[in-house]
């Protein structure tokens, strides 16, 4: 089984007992605001959501992970890498914390732990962030992975403005 350990946080694969902390983040407007078209998800969507990541984890050998503070165990959130949709053409890294979590050092912390990951473990010579235009926090987290951000364009299918941040394994600092 797959996990990274940081010092306040353990990212590791998916169990039953996450979906219900996963459908409560994913309820939430302000969190979902700048995920897809921006829709909730409901308890069976985040249970199709979950069923999806672990899918990618078998058929990729990496995927999205849930994230859980080291000191209670409780799930904040998830940070992995994932094939994308068609908005860029490299393996995307992405991150998504319940409210209650922001602004705390997490979604970096869990981040550059995947990266590191994606580069040194993984074999990959480049990732990218993709994230909404002006999600200032979004691009922050990007900037602190020693991302560049590359290239702006709009979402293929929902037309959403968005923000193509990049890294490749020469750029990188562990």
């Amino acid at each position: 089984m797959t996990e990274i350990r940081t010092p306040r946080l353990v990212l590791r694969r998916w169990s039953d007992d996450d979906l219900v902390p996963l459908s409560e983040i994913n309820a939430d407007p302000e969190v979902m605001r700048r995920v897809g078209d921006g829709s909730v998800r409901g308890l069976e969507e985040t249970a199709e959501d979950i069923e999806r990541y672990e899918e990618e984890w078998d058929e990729e050998g990496f995927g999205l992970f849930a994230v859980e503070l080291l000191a209670s165990g409780e799930l904040i959130g998830l940070v992995g890498l994932s094939v994308p949709d068609g908005a860029a053409a490299d393996i995307e890294i992405s991150w998504r914390l319940g409210r209650p979590f922001w602004g705390q050092g997490y979604a970096s912390e869990a981040a550059h732990a995947v990266l590191e990951w994606a580069l040194q473990d993984r074999g990959l010579d480049r990732v990218v962030a993709v994230t909404h235009l002006g999600d200032r926090a979004s691009e922050n987290v990007a900037a602190k992975l020693g991302m560049e951000a590359e290239r702006d364009l709009d979402h293929p299918v929902l037309g959403v403005p968005l923000r193509v941040h990049a890294i490749d394994l020469t750029e990188y600092q562990a």
